[in-house]
């Protein structure tokens, strides 16, 4: 059996920060949702990335994707998010075996309302302590290390357009 190959101690600081960001981040967005907004940070998402299509609806496998999430998953968030008014699904007229999750105007009203308490809690733990280099290397870092991983979801390349679906 070969030895482990051990963090150094920029690696070790460089990881620990991460791994902390990984927590208190999500922690914190998901925190300022839930008081103001009564959404999750993944009911947010869901919203969002179908409030940025230009007809409001996307296939649930595209948007398991775009919002980092599996289709099981999904499916909870976007039930949730029916219950509530905010989405509707519908067979796909081209494919029935595919659903399609539609934005309604209750949900993008909410989105709406939702989106700069939201976009000022991101700015301040974010972008309001970085650089704008910093800003750029934040990118391509996330780029870095989302490019062909499958812990625990697939990235989006580049380009920003789903290829395939999240991992399982």
């Amino acid at each position: 059996m070969s030895e482990p190959r051990w963090l150094d101690g920029q690696e070790r600081e460089a990881w620990l920060s991460l791994a902390a960001l990984m927590f208190v981040l999500p922690a914190a967005l998901d925190s300022q949702l839930q008081r103001d907004e009564d959404l999750s940070m993944a009911d947010y998402m869901v919203l969002a990335m179908l409030s940025e299509t230009g007809d409001r609806q996307m296939r649930m496998s595209d948007l398991a994707a775009l919002a980092s999430t599996s289709q099981s998953r999904l499916s909870r968030i976007v039930s949730r998010l029916e219950q509530k008014g905010f989405v509707s699904r519908t067979m796909a007229a081209e494919d029935r075996r595919a659903v399609v999750a539609h934005l309604t105007d209750h949900g993008m009203a909410k989105v709406e309302q939702a989106a700069p308490g939201h976009v000022e809690a991101v700015r301040s733990m974010v972008f309001d302590r970085l650089t704008d280099e910093q800003v750029g290397q934040l990118a391509e870092i996330g780029r870095a290390l989302l490019t062909d991983a499958c812990t625990p979801h697939r990235a989006l390349p580049a380009d920003g357009h789903p290829q395939g679906t999240a991992c399982p």
